[in-house]
C-alpha cells in the first residue's frame, strides 16, 4: 500500500489522460504536410512526456529550429481544435484524486494555461490546489516544472510524491528530490522507468488509494 503524502504532484498525458490518440493525431496531422508517408499515429506514442522537438525531429531530422518552431505553432492549434474528443480520464481518476488527503498539483510538459484547460474539460480542475505546467523554462527531464509545483504550494520536497508514466519524469523526480511513483499503464516502457528504481509501481490509478 502506498502511504499518504502531503503533496501528490501528477503527469497528465499518460497519468491522468489517455490522450494519445488527440496528442499523436495532431502531431502526425502536421508532419503529413511535409512528409506524405508519414508513420501511423503509434509511432509517436514513446515521445510523449517530451519536449515537441523530439517527435518531429524523429521525421523531420533535417529541420533546423525556424522550421521546427513553425511546426510546433501549427501543432498549437490544430491540437487544441480537435477538441480532446478521442481523450478520455483513465478509469477510477475522479474518484481517487476525490480521496487523496493531501494537497494537488500537475507537473505537466503542456503549459499551465492548456493543462487548466484540458483538466477542466474533464472536470478534474476541482481536485486541484494549483496547477503547474512548463512556462518558459525547461522541460522534464529538467526538474524545473517538480520544483515550480513544490514552491507554489510552499512545500518540501520530502514530503511529495510524483506519479508519472514517463522515463522524463522518474528523472525530473529525482533530480528535484522528491519520491516518484511509476505508472505501468501509460506510454512509458517500464524498463525504462524501472532504471531510476521508482519507490512505487501503480497498474491502475486506483491502486493509489491509500486505505
Amino acid at each position: 500500500m502506498i502511504p499518504a503524502f502531503p503533496v501528490y504532484l501528477f503527469d497528465i498525458d499518460g497519468t491522468l489522460l489517455d490522450s494519445a490518440a488527440d496528442l499523436c493525431g495532431a502531431v502526425r496531422q502536421v508532419v503529413l504536410k511535409h512528409l506524405p508517408e508519414a508513420p501511423p499515429e503509434e509511432h509517436f506514442r514513446r515521445f510523449i512526456g517530451y519536449h515537441l522537438d523530439e517527435f518531429f525531429l524523429d521525421v523531420l531530422p533535417h529541420f533546423d529550429r525556424l522550421q521546427l518552431d513553425e511546426l510546433i505553432a501549427e501543432w498549437r492549434t490544430v491540437y487544441p481544435a480537435r477538441g480532446h474528443a478521442a481523450t478520455a480520464a483513465y478509469p477510477g481518476v475522479a474518484e481517487v484524486l476525490a480521496s487523496l488527503p493531501g494537497r494537488k498539483t500537475t507537473a505537466t510538459t503542456k503549459g499551465s494555461a492548456a493543462a487548466r484547460a484540458v483538466l477542466e474539460q474533464f472536470d478534474l480542475l476541482r481536485f486541484f490546489d494549483h496547477v503547474q505546467g512548463t512556462d518558459g523554462f525547461g522541460y522534464k527531464p529538467k526538474p524545473d516544472v517538480v520544483l515550480h509545483a513544490i514552491q507554489a504550494l510552499d512545500a518540501r520536497p520530502e514530503d511529495c510524491l510524483f506519479v508519472g508514466d514517463s522515463e522524463t519524469d522518474m528523472e525530473a523526480g529525482r533530480r528535484a528530490g522528491v519520491r516518484v511513483c511509476a505508472v505501468r499503464y501509460g506510454y512509458g516502457d517500464p524498463a525504462s522507468l524501472a532504471k531510476w528504481n521508482p519507490d512505487y509501481w501503480i497498474s491502475s490509478f486506483a491502486e493509489l488509494r491509500n486505505k
